[in-house]
């Protein structure tokens, strides 16, 4: 063999392939070796609101669990393995008979057994990686240590990029707060807006064509929606009344401000080609278009990135029904109202109804991320 003849089979993973690819890439590898492993997918973990979510997957037919959360609280064997601290290996799935909506799910692709790792960072726990069978009694000690190899390979891909996106918002959170908190819009309200971002995301995947990955950069980058206001003067931005229309088109600059600060950071830190970039791009720049082309911008009805369509109501609804310097907060069922008699002229009507659908979870977020006495 020459010295260049050897041909690398994993080193298609060091190129700019999306994660889901990359995911599939290395899952077909692995069934060359071991035919029978049918599913591999990944859960990430939200310790904020103790959701664990559907984040990437190789299935061939489709995930079981696509826009699939659940609380970890609510999973007393998922518990047991951080518990633990190792591996769980079940060669017969048909020991959990439960009720539990992502075990019927599992059982309805016939999914026999599943080896499932938890996945960590410094110590800290983000998610689960899981492989699956339709077949029972598969997965002996000889395919666990390769299942072992990849599950660190993919849990190093996996954090890769969400270490990424972490990266991009703690940046965000470090320049905010370094403003002393000019903007009257709190934290609370950057978690709220960011949960209800996520809800519609969820709501209007079918139409919108999302996959799990991008309904979670959609939650995490909605938070960034606003940065360019850290741009805006004080004598603006904290005015407890009406801007004039001079003050007001100063005020709408905040966009392409936002746009330029994202565009500095992504190159600074040399992700100019970070897959999801776009996205964040879409929410800064375009979450003040309106439906009928009146926004910021004049985009009009389909021209208006999906993404930012979402963050759009989040962020009006979230506005709505919060107190501010210059207004009371709205109750709910007025800015449902508002929302629903702007649906389709402002604002998507399916982004709309999506929210208007998860009225319990809503309420469950406002109680979660509520203002404190300091706002």
């Amino acid at each position: 063999m020459s010295m260049f003849e050897h041909h690398d089979v994993l080193a298609a993973i060091n190129g700019k392939l999306p994660l889901p690819e990359k995911v599939e890439y290395v899952h077909g590898l692995l069934k060359t070796r071991f035919d029978f492993i049918d599913r591999i997918a990944v859960a990430v973990y939200d310790e904020q609101t103790d959701l664990l979510k559907t984040f990437v997957h190789s299935s061939g037919d489709g995930s079981p669990l696509s826009l699939y959360d659940a609380k970890l609280s609510d999973s007393v064997s998922l518990q047991e393995i951080l518990k633990v601290g190792r591996p769980r290996l079940v060669n017969d799935l048909e020991i959990f008979r439960t009720r539990a909506e992502h075990t019927q799910r599992i059982a309805a692709r016939h999914y026999q057994s599943s080896y499932t790792m938890p996945m960590s960072l410094n110590g800290e726990f983000f998610g689960f990686l899981f492989f699956n069978s339709r077949q029972k009694n598969v997965f002996e000690e000889a395919v666990l240590y390769h299942l072992d190899l990849i599950g660190h390979l993919l849990s190093l891909l996996v954090m890769h990029e969400m270490s990424t996106v972490r990266t991009l918002v703690a940046m965000v959170k470090t320049v905010t707060d370094m403003s002393l908190r000019r903007d009257p819009e709190t934290g609370a309200h950057l978690q709220r807006m960011s949960n209800y971002s996520r809800l519609i995301a969820k709501g209007v995947a079918d139409r919108f064509q999302f996959s799990d990955e991008m309904v979670e950069h959609v939650f995490r980058f909605s938070i960034l929606h606003d940065i360019g206001k850290i741009c805006i003067p004080d004598k603006i931005l904290l005015k407890p009344a009406k801007l004039s229309e001079e003050e007001f088109d100063l005020m709408r600059t905040h966009t392409c401000k936002g746009m330029e600060i994202v565009n500095r950071m992504l190159d600074n830190i040399g992700l100019t080609d970070f897959p999801h970039a776009a996205t964040l791009r879409n929410i800064t720049q375009y979450h003040h278009e309106a439906i009928d082309g009146s926004g910021y911008h004049g985009l009009k009805g389909e021209a208006i990135p999906r993404e930012a369509r979402i963050v759009a109501v989040a962020d009006v609804f979230d506005a709505l029904t919060s107190t501010r310097p210059y207004k009371e907060a709205w109750s709910n069922d007025e800015a449902f109202a508002y929302l629903q008699s702007l649906s389709g002229i402002k604002f998507d009507a399916d982004c709309v109804a999506a929210l208007a659908g998860c009225r319990d979870q809503v309420e469950a977020i406002q109680r979660k991320f509520r203002e404190d006495e300091l706002g």
